[in-house]
């Protein structure tokens, strides 16, 4: 049986459904139900893929079953995440086609299970929730990203109305997006480096005239700069630091979790 351990995952967003070259696909049971994960070779690296709305876009962002992905991943052996994704701008200087690592994220969902405490006391530290380290790997290498802003996640699947939208510009906020709650925090109580990798698809609805933002445009935007993402992720993965001692993962050190961290089995 292939070997289905990996290092380093990427989750593709809208319009990003294959990465590996030659991928071998396995069947991970979770507790959240069966997850199919591919797994490779990228840049001497084993890495692990899944599409974040399936292989054929079939779940909206409120039906993506987060909690069997993120355990999926984490049983795999998976310790650092990278999670591309389109998001629309709330800022005029981020315009289409710019990439973005935020630093910060506001959850504006409200129907999501984002957590794997269903019983007990555990309380994740969550103020920076990004990883710091792989922040600054991905800002010293890669002189086309943009580095830092606040990300507010919407429930979806409707794009914001245009009240809203000012809103969220109005706090300062710099992107909009609707997957990036609970992935992140799932990421963090699995002990797993998380960062979200955002292309800028749209300005939102806010920060436009006319008829405000479309499913057409943001898919066409995210097909124009797929392979620019790819390329992108390629160089990141090969040199990614090690997560060993990163704040991710220590966090959980003397902690009596009311979960068990899954993990490969020898």
């Amino acid at each position: 049986m292939p070997d289905p351990r990996a290092d380093i995952a990427v989750i593709g967003g809208s319009g990003f459904y294959s990465f590996l070259a030659d991928p071998t696909d396995h069947r991970v049971a979770t507790p959240y139900g069966e997850v199919k994960v591919s797994t490779g070779e990228v840049a001497g690296r084993r890495v692990a893929f899944l599409p974040r709305h399936g292989e054929h876009h079939e779940f909206p962002p409120h039906r993506i079953n987060y909690r069997a992905n993120l355990w999926a991943l984490r049983t795999v052996g998976v310790r650092q995440v990278l999670g591309p994704c389109a998001v629309g701008s709330l800022q005029p200087a981020l315009g289409p086609g710019t990439l973005v690592l935020p630093d910060q994220l506001v959850d504006r969902t409200y129907r999501r299970e984002q957590t794997y405490v269903d019983s007990g006391a555990s309380h994740v530290p969550y103020a920076d929730p990004y990883c710091p380290r792989t922040a600054a790997h991905v800002l010293a290498t890669e002189p086309d990203v943009t580095g830092g802003g606040a990300m507010v996640v919407i429930e979806g699947p409707r794009f914001s109305t245009r009240a809203e939208s000012q809103w969220y510009a109005a706090q300062g906020w710099a992107l909009v997006n609707m997957t990036g709650v609970p992935e992140a925090p799932l990421a963090r109580e699995l002990g797993m480096c998380y960062s979200a990798l955002a292309l800028v698809t749209d300005l939102d609805a806010g920060l436009e005239e006319g008829e405000g933002v479309n499913q057409e445009e943001v898919f066409a935007m995210f097909g124009e700069n797929i392979e620019r993402l790819k390329e992108m992720l390629e160089r990141v993965i090969g040199t990614l630091p090690d997560p060993d001692g990163c704040t991710c993962s220590t966090w959980m050190d003397g902690m009596d979790l009311p979960y068990d961290v899954p993990g490969p089995t020898a």
